[in-house]
C-alpha cells in the first residue's frame, strides 16, 4: 500500500477521455495521467510519454534522462 494505488472510479475515467482527446494519448496512457492528476502529482515518471511534456498540468520526467535530483532541485 505504500504505492497508494488510486481506485478508478467515474471522475477517472473521465477525466482520462478528455486527456486522450486533448494530448492523443493512448486511454490507458491518459488513465495514468488522469490518475496522478486526482493524487496531485506534479511530474510523472515514464519512458512511455514524450519526455518534458506538460499533460494536464503534468510534467512527464523521462527517468532514463534525468537525474532525479534536477528535478526535486528544480533544474528541470
Amino acid at each position: 500500500m505504500a504505492w497508494r494505488p488510486v481506485a478508478v472510479d467515474g471522475t477517472i475515467l473521465e477525466r482520462g477521455w478528455k486527456i486522450q482527446d486533448r494530448y492523443q494519448l493512448s486511454f490507458w496512457d491518459a488513465l495514468i495521467v488522469a490518475a496522478a492528476k486526482s493524487l496531485g502529482c506534479r511530474y510523472l515518471l515514464t519512458e512511455d510519454l514524450q519526455a518534458d511534456q506538460k499533460v494536464d498540468g503534468i510534467t512527464v520526467v523521462n527517468p532514463f534522462l534525468r537525474d532525479p535530483a534536477s528535478v526535486l532541485l528544480g533544474n528541470y
